[in-house]
């Protein structure tokens, strides 16, 4: 047996600390070693939980199955790892003091079929990998990361179209969270409304933000899916104190309803996310005279942003809205025409895309209108994931690429890092994508005319208020 102690020190909480020491997923943002890892049980983290952990030894990627083996809370954790080649035993003791707290990690290392024999110099190796994991961690807890930047990676892949479409696949996440910095930080009393949270993407992000400690308002159609999605994030959260909103958001009357709601109970707002949406294949009007699609996905948000204004603004954290848009936009150049379309030449596809492509320039309006008030406004899409709307409305699209789409965890990782982390407070009034700015043209094409451009706000006034008066 080989054992080896660390110890750091830093300016975080011990329950911070403990938090996100316990969810080994997290290996892969401070030890250099660590290439991918997975929670493989179900229900929130805790004693008997176990996730797989790829670790390099020499030139090899070697399968870890870890166990927490114990689980005292802020003050005592000890996983254990099995492997083919070594077992390991890692230990955490945390204690605070004045604001600060004291890490001690002490890693015990056996080794199989005499492998220590073999290498003389392997405890000398592992003391180095030993320290780097350290001192990764100290700067997972205390570092900020610089405002994110376009890699020269994905600068090089978005000169191409075929490599542009690749990095939306589940290749394009893979490759980036290599290189990501780390996300360490809580969200407990950050109050956040989410929009289109009983499946998919939604869910995803609804799941991770409560695992964070977020206050969720969550926006769905009904009680039975209250209750459905309360259900899933109690098992995976061991949450049970998720508020609930509903609303069919294609309804201005009820979008405006649930405004008049939020408003009157005067409840901040620290994150607001736009991501209810659908994909129509068939021409639909709502009972008010409006297609679907442009209502659900296009006034229904400019509504919410707009109204909810006064529980976002002036706050001393920086306040975050977060429009979930999508790569299908890159297809279509803004056409006031083809918003609110007739059912003659309705195509589902099409209408999806130019409200999406709306909304991505309404962010960039509202970023630089709203800058003084303290609040960032930025866009993302979540790639190619296999979401229910993909499932039931773009089966053929699916069943050409299925292998390659991202899970809604993976899809919805860029949703949590804007609502979540310091490093996305310092952008504005971009496009994300694997929690890097993205152009909103793919190649320059499909850019709108100014005149458009300036044209959209007025439009949507106009149509809301016209909505308004027939239903007077």
């Amino acid at each position: 047996m080989l054992g080896i102690t660390k110890t750091i020190t830093v300016e975080r909480s011990a329950e911070d600390c403990f938090l996100y020491l316990s969810d080994v997923r997290n290996l892969i943002e401070w030890d250099p070693a660590v290439s991918a890892t997975c929670k493989d049980s179900q229900g929130p983290v805790a004693k008997g939980s176990y996730f797989t952990v790829r670790v390099a030894i020499g030139a090899l990627s070697v399968p870890f199955r870890y166990i927490i083996t114990e689980h005292n809370p802020y003050q005592r954790m000890v996983i254990a790892g099995r492997s083919a080649v070594l077992n390991v035993n890692d230990t955490l003791e945390l204690s605070e003091s004045d604001g600060k707290t004291t890490i001690s990690y002490r890693a015990e290392f056996h080794f199989k079929f005499g492998l220590e024999r073999l290498f003389p110099r392997l405890a000398e190796a592992l003391d180095r990998q030993c320290q780097l994991a350290i001192d990764g961690l100290e700067s997972a807890l205390t570092a900020m990361a610089d405002e994110a930047v376009l890699s020269a990676r994905n600068e090089k892949a978005d000169a191409k179209t075929l490599s542009a479409l690749r990095t939306f696949t589940r290749h394009g996440y893979v490759t980036g969270r290599k290189v990501w910095a780390p996300m360490s930080e809580r969200m407990d009393g950050r109050h956040v409304v989410l929009t289109g949270a009983n499946s998919g993407i939604g869910l995803a992000a609804a799941i991770d933000l409560a695992s964070a400690g977020a206050s969720l308002t969550l926006v769905v159609r009904d009680e039975a899916k209250a209750a459905q999605t309360a259900e899933t994030i109690r098992e995976a959260t061991g949450r049970s104190d998720i508020q609930f909103e509903f609303a069919d958001l294609s309804l201005l009357k009820d979008t405006d309803a649930l405004i008049y709601r939020l408003l009157a109970k005067g409840d901040a707002i620290d994150v607001l996310i736009n991501n209810a949406g659908a994909l129509f294949n068939d021409h639909t009007m709502t009972p008010e005279g409006l297609e679907k699609s442009y209502a659900l996905l296009l006034l229904s948000p400019w509504r919410l942003c707009e109204q909810l204004l006064p529980l976002l603004k002036d706050h001393d954290q920086t306040a975050r809205i977060i429009n979930v848009v999508s790569g299908g936009m890159y297809a279509e150049r803004l056409n006031l025409k083809r918003l609110n379309m007739a059912s003659d030449g309705y195509r589902g596809a099409r209408a999806y895309a130019q409200c999406k492509r709306a909304l991505s320039i309404m962010t960039e309006a509202w970023a630089e209108r709203w800058r003084e008030y303290n609040i960032v406004v930025n866009a993302m899409h979540p790639g190619w994931s296999d979401t229910p709307g993909v499932q039931k409305s773009l089966p053929l699209f699916r069943r050409l690429t299925r292998l390659v789409l991202r899970s809604h965890a993976e899809g919805a990782d860029t949703v949590v890092w804007l609502a979540q982390s310091n490093q996305a407070a310092l952008s504005t009034g971009k496009l994300f994508l694997d929690r890097e700015p993205r152009s909103t043209y793919l190649l320059g094409n499909n850019v709108e005319s100014e005149d458009d451009r300036k044209a959209l706000e007025p439009r949507l006034q106009r149509d809301f208020e016209s909505v308004l008066t027939a239903a007077c």
